[in-house]
């Protein structure tokens, strides 16, 4: 009975956590999800980053498709040499965190 037990909760655990997994949109898909309306142009969503960080110069940058929508994922440095993690809801533009790089 604890082998069953184990074996479930494994699973259990497993299939939770590739829900939570995010995967990256293959850049040739990103003009198709613009025009489709699934997601705001990358330029768009950059000035919204840029403005929380005048100066700053954008380092990294994915999209993400996550369970509830996509997701753009942007790292940046600031003109103090601050890193900086910013994530955008790739569809609306909201702002999900803007915080200092570890």
């Amino acid at each position: 009975m604890k082998t069953l037990t184990a074996l479930f909760t494994a699973a259990t655990l497993m299939l939770t956590a590739g829900l939570a997994q995010a995967k990256d949109v293959p850049v040739d898909q990103i003009p198709q999800l613009v025009k489709d309306g699934k997601i705001k142009p990358l330029e768009e969503l950059n000035q919204v980053i840029l403005k929380l960080h005048p100066g700053a110069t954008i380092t990294d940058s994915e999209l993400d498709n996550h369970f509830n929508g996509y997701e753009y994922e942007v790292e940046l440095r600031d003109a103090k040499n601050v890193e900086w993690d910013v994530d955008v809801n790739a569809a609306t533009g909201e702002v999900l965190k803007n915080k200092q790089d570890d």
